[in-house]
């Protein structure tokens, strides 16, 4: 199983990204999904989850407002879609899949590589 994230890239302060991720191998329509990232030099960090069915949505406080997760069950996709990005966002960001939504990373069993995205002030 892999899970192939991307759409990530260089932007501007305020400007938008949409990260996807597309697992192969399988399908994880019963699944909970996510995203985490990490930044240079620090922790990896929750960024945002949906339930399996898309019906339920969690959100770090530092996210809340300006990211949207959504998923396509039809299509096996994860999105997350990015608005008013800010400097501090700037991190690899991480698709992860799971039993459960939790903020706990270790409670995801599948991690997918991770795409970079830099947001210029």
């Amino acid at each position: 199983v892999q899970l192939q994230a991307y759409g990530g890239g260089l932007v501007q302060a305020g400007g938008s990204l949409r990260l996807s991720c597309a697992p192969s191998g399988r399908t994880f329509s019963s699944y909970a999904m996510g995203w985490f990232r990490q930044a240079p030099g620090k922790e990896r960090d929750f960024v945002a989850a949906i339930s399996w069915s898309g019906g339920s949505t969690y959100y770090a406080d530092s996210v809340k407002g300006r990211f949207t997760i959504s998923r396509d069950n039809a299509k096996n996709t994860l999105y997350l879609q990015m608005n008013n990005l800010k400097p501090e966002d700037t991190a690899v960001y991480y698709c992860v899949v799971g039993r459960s939504t939790t903020t706990v990373q270790t409670q995801y069993d599948y991690w997918g590589q991770g795409t970079q995205v830099t947001v210029s002030s």
